[in-house]
Protein backbone atom coordinates (compact mmCIF):
# COMPACT_ATOMS: atom_id res chain seq x y z
CA UNK A 1 0.00 0.00 0.00
CA UNK A 2 0.91 3.38 -0.52
CA UNK A 3 1.90 5.64 2.19
CA UNK A 4 0.00 8.76 0.53
CA UNK A 5 -3.67 8.09 1.42
CA UNK A 6 -6.59 8.21 -2.10
CA UNK A 7 -8.81 10.57 -2.42
CA UNK A 8 -12.51 8.95 -2.17
CA UNK A 9 -15.77 9.90 -2.75
CA UNK A 10 -18.84 8.28 -1.25
CA UNK A 11 -21.89 7.77 -2.80
CA UNK A 12 -24.68 6.64 -0.09
CA UNK A 13 -28.61 6.99 0.24
CA UNK A 14 -27.47 6.42 4.04
CA UNK A 15 -29.04 4.18 6.52
CA UNK A 16 -28.70 1.18 8.24
CA UNK A 17 -25.19 -0.64 7.03
CA UNK A 18 -24.32 2.65 4.58
CA UNK A 19 -23.19 4.17 7.98
CA UNK A 20 -20.45 1.35 8.73
CA UNK A 21 -19.05 2.00 5.17
CA UNK A 22 -18.77 5.99 6.15
CA UNK A 23 -17.27 4.81 9.62
CA UNK A 24 -14.66 2.68 7.37
CA UNK A 25 -13.96 5.55 5.06
CA UNK A 26 -13.54 8.24 7.87
CA UNK A 27 -11.49 6.62 10.46
CA UNK A 28 -9.01 4.43 7.69
CA UNK A 29 -5.79 6.13 7.28
CA UNK A 30 -5.85 4.31 3.78
CA UNK A 31 -8.32 6.93 2.19
CA UNK A 32 -8.75 10.84 2.30
CA UNK A 33 -12.88 10.85 2.43
CA UNK A 34 -13.49 14.29 0.28
CA UNK A 35 -17.23 13.56 0.81
CA UNK A 36 -20.22 12.18 0.85
CA UNK A 37 -22.59 12.48 -2.13
CA UNK A 38 -26.42 11.62 -1.50
CA UNK A 39 -29.02 10.48 -4.14
CA UNK A 40 -32.84 9.28 -3.57
CA UNK A 41 -32.72 5.77 -1.94
CA UNK A 42 -33.20 3.71 1.29
CA UNK A 43 -35.79 6.23 2.78
CA UNK A 44 -36.60 9.62 2.42
CA UNK A 45 -34.27 11.84 1.38
CA UNK A 46 -33.77 14.23 3.83
CA UNK A 47 -33.58 11.59 6.42
CA UNK A 48 -30.30 10.00 4.49
CA UNK A 49 -29.10 13.34 4.55
CA UNK A 50 -29.07 13.69 8.20
CA UNK A 51 -27.79 10.51 8.83
CA UNK A 52 -24.96 10.83 6.89
CA UNK A 53 -24.12 13.95 9.15
CA UNK A 54 -24.62 11.97 12.19
CA UNK A 55 -22.15 9.24 11.49
CA UNK A 56 -19.21 11.58 9.93
CA UNK A 57 -20.22 13.26 13.30
CA UNK A 58 -19.43 10.42 15.00
CA UNK A 59 -16.27 9.14 13.61
CA UNK A 60 -14.79 12.75 14.29
CA UNK A 61 -15.39 13.92 10.59
CA UNK A 62 -17.99 16.87 10.83
CA UNK A 63 -15.95 18.68 8.51
CA UNK A 64 -16.25 16.38 5.47
CA UNK A 65 -19.19 17.78 3.31
CA UNK A 66 -22.39 16.28 2.48
CA UNK A 67 -23.44 17.01 -1.14
CA UNK A 68 -27.44 16.68 -1.88
CA UNK A 69 -27.81 15.17 -5.25
CA UNK A 70 -30.30 13.51 -7.39
CA UNK A 71 -33.98 13.31 -5.44
CA UNK A 72 -35.28 10.74 -7.64
CA UNK A 73 -33.95 7.97 -10.34
CA UNK A 74 -33.59 8.82 -13.77
CA UNK A 75 -36.70 7.97 -15.27
CA UNK A 76 -38.61 5.25 -12.86
CA UNK A 77 -40.44 5.62 -9.87
CA UNK A 78 -39.40 4.09 -6.92
CA UNK A 79 -40.22 2.72 -3.57
CA UNK A 80 -37.50 3.70 -0.56
CA UNK A 81 -36.89 0.37 1.98
CA UNK A 82 -37.97 2.20 5.69
CA UNK A 83 -39.77 -1.73 6.17
CA UNK A 84 -36.23 -3.45 6.66
CA UNK A 85 -34.14 -0.36 7.90
CA UNK A 86 -36.76 1.32 10.45
CA UNK A 87 -38.17 4.18 10.16
CA UNK A 88 -35.87 6.99 9.22
CA UNK A 89 -33.15 4.36 8.27
CA UNK A 90 -31.19 3.89 11.72
CA UNK A 91 -33.21 1.24 13.05
CA UNK A 92 -36.40 3.03 13.69
CA UNK A 93 -35.66 4.73 16.83
CA UNK A 94 -32.42 7.24 16.37
CA UNK A 95 -33.43 10.83 14.32
CA UNK A 96 -30.53 12.75 14.35
CA UNK A 97 -30.62 16.76 14.19
CA UNK A 98 -27.41 17.67 13.73
CA UNK A 99 -27.60 21.30 13.03
CA UNK A 100 -24.68 20.77 10.22
CA UNK A 101 -24.99 22.33 7.17
CA UNK A 102 -24.96 20.55 3.75
CA UNK A 103 -22.47 21.80 1.25
CA UNK A 104 -23.63 24.43 -0.96
CA UNK A 105 -22.73 22.47 -4.28
CA UNK A 106 -24.85 19.83 -5.60
CA UNK A 107 -23.42 16.00 -5.93
CA UNK A 108 -23.28 15.80 -9.22
CA UNK A 109 -21.08 18.84 -9.37
CA UNK A 110 -19.32 17.73 -6.53
CA UNK A 111 -18.43 14.41 -8.26
CA UNK A 112 -17.34 16.23 -11.56
CA UNK A 113 -15.13 18.94 -9.82
CA UNK A 114 -13.13 16.59 -7.93
CA UNK A 115 -12.49 14.65 -10.46
CA UNK A 116 -11.34 17.37 -12.74
CA UNK A 117 -9.35 18.68 -10.28
CA UNK A 118 -7.27 15.47 -9.38
CA UNK A 119 -7.29 13.65 -12.67
CA UNK A 120 -6.25 9.98 -11.74
CA UNK A 121 -6.72 10.33 -8.25
CA UNK A 122 -9.95 10.09 -7.08
CA UNK A 123 -11.50 6.72 -6.27
CA UNK A 124 -15.90 6.67 -6.21
CA UNK A 125 -17.61 4.24 -3.82
CA UNK A 126 -20.82 3.70 -4.66
CA UNK A 127 -23.19 1.85 -2.24
CA UNK A 128 -26.12 3.11 -3.37
CA UNK A 129 -28.81 3.86 -6.90
CA UNK A 130 -26.07 4.90 -9.22
CA UNK A 131 -28.54 8.05 -10.22
CA UNK A 132 -26.05 10.78 -9.64
CA UNK A 133 -22.90 8.93 -10.74
CA UNK A 134 -24.93 8.45 -14.07
CA UNK A 135 -25.80 12.18 -13.86
CA UNK A 136 -22.23 13.41 -13.63
CA UNK A 137 -21.21 10.84 -16.88
CA UNK A 138 -23.76 12.82 -18.58
CA UNK A 139 -21.80 16.32 -17.61
CA UNK A 140 -18.69 14.96 -17.99
CA UNK A 141 -18.22 11.93 -20.39
CA UNK A 142 -14.56 11.77 -19.74
CA UNK A 143 -15.49 10.77 -16.10
CA UNK A 144 -14.22 7.40 -16.32
CA UNK A 145 -11.06 8.29 -17.64
CA UNK A 146 -10.83 10.80 -15.17
CA UNK A 147 -11.53 8.44 -12.14
CA UNK A 148 -8.39 5.97 -10.57
CA UNK A 149 -11.25 3.24 -9.62
CA UNK A 150 -15.22 2.97 -9.24
CA UNK A 151 -16.88 0.20 -6.83
CA UNK A 152 -19.98 -0.08 -6.77
CA UNK A 153 -22.38 -2.34 -4.49
CA UNK A 154 -25.09 -3.57 -6.63
CA UNK A 155 -26.68 -6.28 -8.27
CA UNK A 156 -27.50 -10.28 -7.92
CA UNK A 157 -24.97 -12.18 -9.81
CA UNK A 158 -26.72 -15.43 -10.90
CA UNK A 159 -28.71 -15.30 -7.51
CA UNK A 160 -32.17 -14.22 -6.25
CA UNK A 161 -31.82 -10.35 -5.33
CA UNK A 162 -33.02 -9.08 -2.19
CA UNK A 163 -36.23 -6.66 -3.47
CA UNK A 164 -37.79 -8.58 -6.35
CA UNK A 165 -36.61 -12.26 -7.10
CA UNK A 166 -34.56 -10.75 -10.27
CA UNK A 167 -32.91 -7.87 -8.70
CA UNK A 168 -31.05 -6.34 -5.75
CA UNK A 169 -31.93 -2.96 -4.37
CA UNK A 170 -29.70 -0.16 -5.93
CA UNK A 171 -29.78 -1.62 -9.12
CA UNK A 172 -33.57 -2.03 -9.48
CA UNK A 173 -34.26 1.70 -7.71
CA UNK A 174 -32.35 3.43 -11.18
CA UNK A 175 -31.98 0.58 -13.78
CA UNK A 176 -31.77 3.35 -16.08
CA UNK A 177 -27.94 4.54 -14.33
CA UNK A 178 -27.11 1.22 -12.96
CA UNK A 179 -26.62 0.13 -16.85
CA UNK A 180 -25.41 3.47 -17.90
CA UNK A 181 -22.66 3.22 -15.26
CA UNK A 182 -21.96 -0.55 -15.83
CA UNK A 183 -22.02 0.23 -19.55
CA UNK A 184 -19.53 3.12 -19.46
CA UNK A 185 -17.56 2.53 -16.74
CA UNK A 186 -14.87 -0.55 -16.05
CA UNK A 187 -15.76 -1.35 -12.47
CA UNK A 188 -15.47 -3.16 -9.11
CA UNK A 189 -18.72 -4.93 -8.26
CA UNK A 190 -19.30 -6.10 -5.18
CA UNK A 191 -23.05 -7.64 -5.85
CA UNK A 192 -26.00 -8.80 -3.16
CA UNK A 193 -24.65 -12.92 -3.45
CA UNK A 194 -21.31 -12.08 -2.03
CA UNK A 195 -21.93 -10.24 0.70
CA UNK A 196 -25.13 -12.81 1.82
CA UNK A 197 -22.34 -15.86 1.96
CA UNK A 198 -19.31 -13.08 2.98
CA UNK A 199 -20.07 -10.85 5.25
CA UNK A 200 -23.55 -12.06 7.50
CA UNK A 201 -23.21 -11.41 11.07
CA UNK A 202 -25.35 -13.55 13.19
CA UNK A 203 -26.16 -13.77 16.87
CA UNK A 204 -22.87 -14.58 18.37
CA UNK A 205 -21.27 -11.66 16.53
CA UNK A 206 -23.64 -9.13 18.04
CA UNK A 207 -23.41 -10.66 21.32
CA UNK A 208 -19.01 -9.70 20.82
CA UNK A 209 -20.19 -6.20 19.64
CA UNK A 210 -22.36 -5.27 22.61
CA UNK A 211 -19.38 -6.66 24.86
CA UNK A 212 -17.08 -3.82 23.08
CA UNK A 213 -19.21 -1.11 25.03
CA UNK A 214 -18.14 1.98 23.09
CA UNK A 215 -20.35 4.80 20.73
CA UNK A 216 -19.72 3.04 18.09
CA UNK A 217 -20.94 -0.79 18.80
CA UNK A 218 -23.49 0.95 20.36
CA UNK A 219 -24.36 2.79 17.28
CA UNK A 220 -23.69 -0.57 15.25
CA UNK A 221 -26.38 -2.76 17.46
CA UNK A 222 -28.71 0.40 16.86
CA UNK A 223 -28.99 0.63 13.38
CA UNK A 224 -29.49 -3.81 12.78
CA UNK A 225 -32.19 -3.59 15.15
CA UNK A 226 -35.01 -3.42 12.57
CA UNK A 227 -32.88 -5.34 10.01
CA UNK A 228 -32.29 -8.39 12.65
CA UNK A 229 -36.48 -7.87 12.84
CA UNK A 230 -36.61 -7.97 9.38
CA UNK A 231 -34.40 -10.53 8.87
CA UNK A 232 -35.84 -13.15 11.01
CA UNK A 233 -39.20 -13.07 9.47
CA UNK A 234 -37.63 -13.92 5.84
CA UNK A 235 -38.44 -17.18 3.87
CA UNK A 236 -34.63 -16.75 2.59
CA UNK A 237 -33.20 -20.19 4.06
CA UNK A 238 -29.79 -17.32 4.52
CA UNK A 239 -31.63 -14.80 5.96
CA UNK A 240 -34.59 -16.39 7.58
CA UNK A 241 -32.99 -15.99 11.35
CA UNK A 242 -30.75 -13.33 13.70
CA UNK A 243 -28.77 -12.07 11.02
CA UNK A 244 -27.60 -9.21 8.63
CA UNK A 245 -25.59 -8.55 5.67
CA UNK A 246 -23.19 -5.94 5.09
CA UNK A 247 -23.16 -5.43 1.67
CA UNK A 248 -22.11 -1.50 1.95
CA UNK A 249 -19.66 -1.87 4.38
CA UNK A 250 -17.75 -5.02 2.99
CA UNK A 251 -17.12 -3.07 -0.18
CA UNK A 252 -15.58 -0.34 1.76
CA UNK A 253 -13.50 -2.95 3.35
CA UNK A 254 -12.40 -4.83 0.03
CA UNK A 255 -11.37 -0.88 -1.62
CA UNK A 256 -9.79 -0.28 1.49
CA UNK A 257 -7.95 -3.77 2.62
CA UNK A 258 -7.95 -5.32 -1.31
CA UNK A 259 -6.05 -8.30 0.47
CA UNK A 260 -9.44 -9.50 1.49
CA UNK A 261 -10.89 -10.30 -1.43
CA UNK A 262 -10.04 -13.34 -1.86
CA UNK A 263 -11.46 -14.67 -5.80
CA UNK A 264 -12.66 -12.09 -8.48
CA UNK A 265 -13.18 -12.46 -12.43
CA UNK A 266 -13.91 -10.05 -14.85
CA UNK A 267 -17.23 -10.64 -16.92
CA UNK A 268 -19.67 -8.57 -19.40
CA UNK A 269 -22.67 -7.12 -17.20
CA UNK A 270 -25.67 -6.20 -18.46
CA UNK A 271 -28.30 -4.27 -16.22
CA UNK A 272 -31.89 -4.74 -17.30
CA UNK A 273 -33.36 -1.00 -17.32
CA UNK A 274 -37.09 -2.00 -18.72
CA UNK A 275 -40.23 -2.20 -16.04
CA UNK A 276 -41.89 -5.59 -15.11
CA UNK A 277 -40.77 -8.29 -13.21
CA UNK A 278 -36.62 -8.28 -14.56
CA UNK A 279 -36.27 -4.71 -13.94
CA UNK A 280 -32.97 -4.65 -12.31
CA UNK A 281 -31.71 -7.56 -12.83
CA UNK A 282 -27.96 -7.53 -13.51
CA UNK A 283 -27.20 -10.28 -16.23
CA UNK A 284 -23.44 -11.86 -15.57
CA UNK A 285 -21.59 -13.85 -18.54
CA UNK A 286 -19.89 -15.86 -16.34
CA UNK A 287 -20.06 -18.44 -19.66
CA UNK A 288 -18.70 -16.12 -22.01
CA UNK A 289 -21.52 -16.35 -24.72
CA UNK A 290 -22.97 -13.01 -25.30
CA UNK A 291 -20.26 -10.58 -28.04
CA UNK A 292 -20.29 -8.35 -25.06
CA UNK A 293 -17.02 -6.85 -23.25
CA UNK A 294 -15.77 -8.34 -20.28
CA UNK A 295 -15.32 -5.00 -18.49
CA UNK A 296 -16.59 -5.47 -14.76
CA UNK A 297 -14.27 -6.89 -12.04
CA UNK A 298 -16.97 -8.90 -9.82
CA UNK A 299 -15.93 -10.09 -6.74
CA UNK A 300 -16.64 -13.68 -5.65
CA UNK A 301 -15.43 -14.30 -2.30
CA UNK A 302 -14.63 -12.23 0.73
CA UNK A 303 -12.26 -13.27 3.88
CA UNK A 304 -15.22 -12.83 5.88
CA UNK A 305 -13.23 -13.19 9.04
CA UNK A 306 -11.09 -10.31 8.27
CA UNK A 307 -13.83 -8.39 7.35
CA UNK A 308 -15.34 -9.24 10.59
CA UNK A 309 -12.36 -7.89 11.92
CA UNK A 310 -12.23 -4.90 10.48
CA UNK A 311 -15.44 -3.90 12.11
CA UNK A 312 -14.99 -4.89 15.33
CA UNK A 313 -11.32 -2.47 15.50
CA UNK A 314 -13.70 -0.22 14.06
CA UNK A 315 -15.82 -0.57 17.13
CA UNK A 316 -12.81 -0.69 19.58
CA UNK A 317 -10.53 1.43 18.45
CA UNK A 318 -11.85 3.60 16.08
CA UNK A 319 -8.98 2.00 13.13
CA UNK A 320 -10.52 -0.39 10.64
CA UNK A 321 -6.51 -1.55 9.88
CA UNK A 322 -5.36 -2.10 13.52
CA UNK A 323 -5.40 -6.18 13.55
CA UNK A 324 -4.71 -6.83 9.76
Amino acid sequence: MSSDPRRLLVDTDTAGDDTQAILLAALSDRVELEGLTIPAGNVPFDYQVENAKYTLELAGASDVPVYEGARSPLLKGYESAEYVHGEGGLGGELFPDTGIPSADEHAVDAIVRTAREHPGEVTLACIAPLTNVALAYQREPELPALLDEIWVMGGAVNTLGNITPAAEYNFWVDPDAARIVMDAFETTLVDWGVTVRDSLFDAETFEEVAAIDTPLADFFLTITDAVREFNSQSENDALGADVTTQPDSMTLAALLEPDIVERAETYYVEVDDREGPTRGYSLVDELGVTDGEPRTRVVESVDGERFERMLLDTFRHGDPHRSL
